[in-house]
């Protein structure tokens, strides 16, 4: 249960950390999203996260998975200037699948909370950005 996080309810999204979460320790972050969220199949998904977050990614390790099968990325962009992550799909992954974005090999920051912030580009349609929800990600918590 997360009180007074500024996020409805309905937008909070699961994940969970195999590691523990511990700061500044290695860990895997699977973020999921469940499958009322993705209305239509998704040719990119974007992460934010916020300006205080001072872990690190490697994106030659980051999956997308339905069902526990990996699907094909063609690209993922690690936008640091601009806290962001960019996952490109080699193909659209199907609408009303429940995904997990699987982040491995993630050196953790200091402890705290981080909100990682979810949109997705539907495939085919006039590339607009949809918010989809935010991970509260607790580390050292």
């Amino acid at each position: 249960l997360v009180l007074w996080s500024g996020v409805k309810r309905e937008n909070i999204l699961r994940y969970h950390l195999d590691f523990n979460g511990a700061p500044n320790y290695w860990d895997r972050y699977r973020l999921r999203i469940p499958k009322k969220k993705l209305e239509l199949g998704v040719a990119q998904f974007s992460i934010s996260y916020p300006d205080y977050y001072d872990g690190k990614f490697d994106v030659d390790k980051i999956e997308v998975r339905v069902d526990g099968k990996s699907l094909p990325v063609s690209e993922v962009v690690w936008d640091k200037e601009n806290y962001s992550l960019q996952i490109y799909m080699e193909e659209p992954v199907p609408a009303k699948q429940n995904v997990e974005l699987v982040l491995s090999n993630v050196k953790n920051p200091d402890g705290g909370t981080y909100y990682f912030v979810c949109y997705v580009l539907a495939a085919g349609d006039i590339p607009l950005p949809s918010y989809i929800g935010t991970w509260i990600v607790s580390i050292g918590r």
